[in-house]
């Protein structure tokens, strides 16, 4: 029986079309899109700068310098520099962090609040031991500012002694 059922119902299926000869051609229309542009990735962690509202009573984190300039030192050579910052803000500041761009750089920041008005210093020491040509080691400070992160960095060039320079008869053969 369920047999019989679907060979009717197959027939009929293809007997729809028996009575009609005339073949329509349908164009399909042509949609153009238009693209769509990305929607910007929202990070929780980072606010626009357009939403910033600075808070009048926040600490604020004022550096003498952000950037110190070793000039050129040799290979292995420590190099050590201290940024000194006042809070000009109207609450105590607090460094909650330090942290090097990489292992071969070290900040030593205070971990007591700084009451406003008074002066700080982060103390940063540089090993260049394996390091040549230029360098731009950067520490990022994260405290209750506003905004919250600072960096301050140190740039100079690291010259080794083992690779013989260019005189002025041109460049040194190495064998």
């Amino acid at each position: 029986m369920a047999a019989s059922l679907a060979v009717a119902l197959f027939a009929a299926g293809c007997d729809s079309n028996a009575g009609n000869n005339e073949t329509v051609a349908a164009e399909a229309p042509v949609v153009v899109e238009e693209p769509v542009a990305a929607a910007p990735i929202e990070n929780p962690n980072v606010v626009p700068a357009n939403e910033v509202v600075a808070d009048e009573n926040a600490p604020v984190m004022t550096f003498a310098e952000t950037e110190y300039d070793f000039g050129t030192v040799k290979q292995g050579e420590t190099v050590k520099h201290t940024f000194e910052f006042t809070n000009t803000g109207a609450s105590p500041l607090i460094i909650e962090n330090a942290s090097a761009t990489c292992g071969c750089t070290v900040p030593e920041w205070p971990r007591e609040p700084i009451a406003p008005g008074e002066k700080g210093q982060i103390g940063v020491v540089f090993n260049t031991t394996g390091k040549v040509g230029q360098q731009l080691p950067t520490v990022t400070v994260r405290a209750n500012t506003q905004p919250n992160i600072v960096k301050v960095s140190m740039k100079g060039n690291v010259a080794t002694s083992s690779i013989p320079t260019a005189g002025a008869d041109g460049p040194v053969r190495r064998n």
